[in-house]
């Protein structure tokens, strides 16, 4: 049995690098894939390349902060797909008003006068901080309001969250970003509980470094080499490489496939080489 067959799988933050490859894999395994993307024009080429391939997907413009867009959003997959089977919060990322310039603190983070420096944590933009947690957190907890009546006592129902290894060891400047990863994973655990008696799983996949749009200026110099921060990255995965969007397929299809794992929820799940593993020594 192909538990994906027909399903209808709704994934925020679709057109991404990531997610779109997600998309595409369980897309190939037959579920019917709705993309929701702030920046249409990103979603709609991956539901053209998902239906070149034979499959079926639908782009949906859609700003996963705003629980009206995210209705609307949900009534265009019902009239053209029918309703919602499982849910793949991806909306997220950073601020840079959120991080700071260096790993640690040193004397010169305060001048003379006592005035923070910039980059230090002392002078990090509070509304930079909230536009990180709003749209990691708030951006995962709207949609899961909106969409979750749709799951409500329907076996197999399934929502997965999009984490971050930031969430268990907070990685040196990512300070907010960190932080509200760390929010996801206990509200994955809260909805994990919360929502078990409807028969709606709730997990949560927690990804290790892999390059994306988002983040290629921190890990790549302009002449395509490493920068220091990736070669940290992979002195300290046992593995030894980045990760590749098609490394995160495979945990999210066995997470959507109730056959596979119809008795995981709450779990927040490392696809990380293995660098939560290794102390460094």
């Amino acid at each position: 049995m192909n538990w994906l067959q027909n399903k209808v799988i709704v994934i925020t933050g679709g057109g991404g690098v990531l997610c779109s490859t997600i998309a595409k894999g369980l897309a190939q395994r037959g579920a019917k894939i709705a993309l929701l993307n702030r920046t249409f024009e990103k979603a709609e080429k991956v539901a053209y390349e998902i239906i070149a391939n034979g499959g079926e997907a639908l782009a949906v413009a859609c700003d996963v902060l705003s629980k009206e867009a995210c209705i609307q959003a949900k009534e265009k997959v019902n009239s053209v797909f029918g309703p919602c089977d499982m849910l793949i919060n991806g909306a997220g990322g950073n601020d840079p008003r959120g991080s700071t310039a260096r790993e640690t603190w040193e004397p010169g983070d305060i001048d003379p006068e006592g005035e923070p420096k910039d980059g230090s944590f002392l002078s990090l933009d509070p509304d930079g901080i909230e536009a990180v947690f709003k749209l990691n957190f708030m951006g995962t907890v709207i949609p899961t309001q909106v969409f979750i009546p749709d799951m409500l006592n329907r076996e197999g129902s399934s929502i997965i969250n999009i984490s971050s290894m930031g969430a268990f060891a907070p990685m040196t400047k990512g300070f907010a970003y960190c932080a509200a990863k760390a929010a996801v994973n206990n509200i994955t655990q809260w909805l994990a509980v919360h929502y078990a008696p409807a028969q709606i799983r709730v997990n949560a996949i927690a990804p290790g470094f892999f390059s994306t749009e988002q983040n290629k200026h921190l890990l790549w110099n302009i002449d395509g080499s490493p920068t220091k921060r990736t070669e940290q990255i992979i002195a300290h995965t046992p593995m030894k490489r980045l990760g590749k969007p098609e490394d995160l397929v495979g945990i999210a299809a066995w997470l959507c496939d109730y056959s596979a794992s119809g008795f995981v929820t709450g779990a927040v799940i490392p696809v990380d080489g293995g660098f939560m593993a290794y102390s460094g020594v």
